[in-house]
């Protein structure tokens, strides 16, 4: 059965014959019954109709699926984990390359390292180096994939240990617009190997990733203490006042969130505002409880999940409150300060929003993650103190827009605060604008040469998009 792309464009049998007979993996049609589950992506906000699926099962499937979307004229989307906030692993009348059923990886615990295929979730990769007690800077929500998190950047909760997940980056095996598969990393291609570290998915599909591992666990101090409302101001600006001087070790977030109906916190609470802190103590449980404890004293907690437990228990913590299916509209800022005007405009900005789920993360930064040279990958925001996330998300498509305009208010209500940057991991929204505005001039400059050489047509442009100079 031919398939239709466009208002008159139609690939014929025989074509769509000699590229499934070159797969070793799958080719989904919009007739085949799995088509609906093949083409579902984790942010229901954005349900699009791809003309095929590719689901590679190696390299040679991707290398394949880029040579036909190529020469075939059609738009790519390539997808990992699926779970691109602003939809960019789907699309419509194109070819969607789904490399979720590359999970293969290696694992050397002698020289720390491990090699991981593009298609792996973080819960998986983590079993794997979590059985030698390794570990490299991973998703707060584990069913994310590794790919597109790293080459976004990559924030968890050993950031200010370890850095970034793209600072650890080693190498990477990319399939570039041409059909090549090279190799980057410090001595092969390093022009690419910079760009990947913080470029997004604009070079090329990346079929392998290598990354430096580290000691961690397999029991860290680690966890969540909840406070009410009422205490938020205090709470906030005590939690402030203490990144001044934490350890690198300790990696923490203060959320601002409408209470989930969970069994730990009280129902009185439940569907309010309430404050969480979570920090995760990248080394002893002794000293991890010693460094955590002011944490836990800024207010009477309504909970305290505090403790020693399993790092992977850690990771996967927010999995249940962050399941596929729901619309989802993420924003995200860079800020240089946190002072008392700024915590109270998050507070009043948080209860001016009416989603059912929106939540205000700060990570605080620092440590490792600030001692990397701007210059030296493509993610150059360095000196920053704070990454706020703006989130909101709703089980229903009715009044989504309005939620989503309260988060666009919310990003326009801190522009005090911000440097400017974005984090294009966490960007619902495509705009040529919001790109550069992502990247200080001259790394901008360095992607786009990037871009020229390595994908010059611009075939990979579903992504926060640099564009090439013909363009």
């Amino acid at each position: 059965m031919a398939v239709t792309v466009g208002a008159r464009d139609v690939i014929g049998e025989a074509t769509l014959g000699e590229l499934e007979g070159n797969l070793r993996g799958q080719l989904v049609r919009p007739a085949d019954p799995d088509y609906d589950d093949a083409r579902a992506i984790w942010n229901a906000a954005h349900d699009k109709h791809p003309a095929l699926i590719i689901r590679c099962a190696g390299t040679a499937d991707v290398i394949r699926a880029v040579e036909f979307a190529r020469s075939e004229g059609l738009p790519v989307a390539v997808r990992g984990g699926r779970h691109s906030i602003a939809g960019f692993s789907t699309v419509d009348g194109g070819v969607v390359i789904d490399l979720s059923p590359m999970r293969g990886i290696r694992v050397d615990p002698a020289g720390r390292r491990a090699v991981a295929e593009p298609g792996l979730t973080w819960s998986s990769f983590d079993h794997e180096t979590q059985a030698f007690g390794l570990a490299v800077t991973g998703g707060l929500v584990s069913t994310t994939g590794i790919a597109g998190f790293t080459l976004g950047g990559g924030f968890g909760w050993l950031l200010r240990k370890y850095g970034l997940t793209s600072d650890n980056l080693l190498s990477a095996d990319v399939v570039t617009a041409d059909g090549k598969l090279l190799t980057a990393s410090e001595r092969e291609h390093p022009d690419l190997y910079w760009a990947l570290r913080g470029g997004g998915g604009n070079f090329g599909v990346v079929t392998s990733l290598e990354f430096r591992l580290h000691p961690v666990g397999p029991m860290v101090f680690a966890g969540p203490v909840f406070y009410a409302g009422e205490s938020a101001g205090q709470v906030l600006r005590g939690w402030r006042d203490l990144t001044a001087s934490m350890p690198d070790e300790l990696t923490t977030l203060a959320n601002i969130l409408v209470a989930p109906p969970v069994p730990f916190l009280p129902e009185s609470v439940h569907g309010k505002m309430i404050i969480g802190l979570v920090g995760v103590y990248a080394g002893s449980t002794e000293e991890g409880a010693k460094a955590a404890q002011p944490m836990r004293d800024l207010a009477e907690p309504l909970a305290d999940l505090m403790g020693p437990m399993p790092y992977t228990a850690i990771q996967s913590l927010l999995d249940p409150l962050w399941g596929a299916g729901a619309q989802n509209y993420f924003t995200a800022a860079m800020l240089e300060r946190l002072d008392d005007e700024a915590i109270d405009t998050l507070l009043a900005r948080h209860a001016a929003g009416q989603a059912p789920v929106r939540e205000l993360h700060l990570h605080h930064a620092g440590g490792a993650f600030g001692r990397v040279p701007a210059d030296a990958t493509a993610f150059a925001h360095r000196d920053i103190s704070y990454v706020l996330n703006i989130i909101a998300r709703s089980p229903e498509r009715d009044g989504f827009d309005q939620h989503a305009g309260w988060a666009r208010e919310t990003h326009r209500a801190m522009e005090p605060w911000s440097s400017g940057g974005a984090y294009v991991n966490f960007t619902s929204e495509a705009a040529e604008d919001k790109v550069r505005a992502s990247y200080p001039p001259d790394i901008y400059a360095r992607l786009v040469a990037a871009k020229d050489r390595y994908d010059p047509t611009n075939l990979f442009r579903l992504n926060q998009n640099i564009l090439p100079s013909s363009d």
